[in-house]
């Protein structure tokens, strides 16, 4: 129970750095889907296209060192050369990617059909992200989540803040002041979504940049070998993940007239972002559990523990489905004003659950981490890269964003059962299945009543997620009582 409470005492600290910066970031949806700021659909889904880009080259650069150095920090005796082997491996690729986007700058905007104004500030952001990759990864082996917290709060502040500034104040400014006026460049809006992202990161780098004078830059060829061998299947795993979360936009712009892309994109991504609730929960509950695996992975009986955790992560997981299905209406008039956009609610249940999913496989994927098959999670998520391609190639013709939301939830789906499957045989994890999978149906059955049925309906939504959280309180209660004494 002692090692639940770290977790959990982890998981919140890390939670306040994921869900406080992404709801600060939430509002960024709010601002460029206003009619003021960006003057139509089409335009947020530009910017929306290239941040999907954006995920992908940030996996990419990353290429899975990050999950390499949590596993070789806690295995190594000579940590110290861990993280000076790993950061110089980073800084040499990410140097390296920046000179060669500079140089073939014109070339990669004409193949992904994004202007060259916008790769330049792109290839910037991705290089300084890159370079903070370890000194966070260093801060959460090392159990500092505060730090962790504080700095990621400030990047997303400032770029809410620039955000803020330059899409709202600045034009009344420059009509006010010569000084602004030199500044501000009419329809320049998207350019400027880009500055604050890059002006963000840079603030970030150099708070983090005291971490390079205080580790020894000693390189270990042999050590970055194991480090890739282990880091190679994250990489192809990361690049597959990125084409599940994110290149459904990209096929949609090509799939799609060209007349409408745009615009279907920017009503998809928009309420796509209604399932940010259970994204923050499970990205929050995954940076806590991570550490927590591998650290715990050599005391007694830790499947115990890894079992437990599951089934917390269910319910929670299970009681935001519900909660954000029935409020969907209201949630989409706070945080997406503009009435154009809400055609795409229809997708909100379905991203909801599929991103539950997705992070259900996360606390399954535990066990290839643990014995360091690490190959079968780049397997696993090939298969789901390629079920998601194919899927999309074939719905999106028919029925647009409807078949990327659909072919996200079977991908997630069948890549949980299938970690799931595997984990079995190689590193087996006593889960209680009669609960979870209790609490999984229930909370989606009601969720589709709620959503489909009684849509708006908030006696019948607020009743259904009562009667969910009572069967959950009766179940758990022993466990809950235990916790709240502890």
């Amino acid at each position: 129970m002692s090692a639940l409470k770290s977790l959990f005492k982890q998981t919140f600290i890390y939670g306040l750095a994921t869900v406080l910066p992404r709801m600060l970031s939430f509002l960024l949806v709010r601002l460029h889907t206003d009619e003021s700021v960006l003057e139509s659909v089409a335009d947020y889904g530009d910017v929306s296209l290239i941040y999907s880009y954006f995920v992908l080259f940030n996996v990419i650069l990353a290429y899975g060192m990050e999950t390499a150095f949590f596993r070789f920090y806690n295995k190594e005796k000579e940590k110290s050369k861990v993280v000076g082997t790993s950061s110089i491996s980073l800084i040499i690729t990410s140097f390296g990617f920046f000179v060669l986007a500079l140089m073939f700058k014109n070339q990669i905007a004409s193949f992904i059909d994004i202007k060259e104004e916008y790769i330049h500030l792109v290839i910037w952001i991705l290089l300084l992200d890159a370079l903070v990759i370890i000194p966070f990864a260093w801060l959460r082996v090392n159990l500092k989540p505060l730090k962790y917290a504080i700095i990621k709060i400030l990047n997303v502040a400032i770029n809410l803040g620039l955000n803020l500034f330059l899409l709202l104040w600045l034009k009344d400014l420059a009509s006010e002041s010569s000084v602004f006026a030199a500044i501000y460049k009419p329809n320049f809006e998207v350019n400027y979504i880009f500055i604050a992202n890059l002006v963000a990161s840079a603030v970030t780098l150099l708070i983090m940049f005291p971490f390079y004078f205080k580790i020894k830059f000693t390189f270990s060829k042999v050590l970055w070998k194991k480090m890739m061998r282990y880091a190679f299947p994250i990489l192809i795993a990361g690049v597959a993940f990125s084409i599940n979360e994110t290149f459904d936009r990209i096929l949609l712009n090509s799939l799609l007239p060209e007349d409408v892309a745009k615009t279907e994109i920017g009503m998809y991504s928009a309420c796509y972002k209604l399932a940010l609730f259970m994204t923050l929960f499970a990205t929050a509950y995954r940076l806590g559990i991570e550490p927590f695996f591998f650290s715990h992975a050599k005391t007694e009986n830790p499947q115990k523990n890894y079992a437990r955790i599951l089934e917390y992560f269910v319910i929670f997981g299970s009681a935001i489905l519900l909660t954000v299905v029935v409020f969907a209406d209201l949630l989409k008039v706070i945080f997406i004003g503009n009435e154009a956009y809400w055609k795409a609610m229809w997708i909100v249940p379905v991203i909801l659950l599929a991103n539950f999913c997705l992070g259900i496989y996360h606390n399954l994927s535990v066990w290839y981490k643990i014995t360091d098959k690490t190959k079968f999670g780049a397997y696993i998520s090939i298969f789901g890269a390629l079920l998601t391609l194919f899927l999309n190639f074939w719905l999106i013709p028919i029925i647009s964003y409807k078949g990327s939301a659909i072919a996200t939830l079977i991908a997630y789906s069948i890549m949980m059962l299938l970690s799931y499957y595997f984990g079995r045989k190689y590193y087996p994890i006593p889960y209680n299945l009669k609960k979870i999978g209790l609490y999984l149906i229930l909370s989606i059955g009601l969720s589709g009543l709620s959503f489909y049925q009684f849509r708006s309906n908030y006696i019948m939504g607020i009743s259904m997620l009562i009667v969910f959280l009572g069967i959950v309180y009766i179940s758990e209660r022993n466990q809950i009582k235990q916790l709240l004494k502890r």
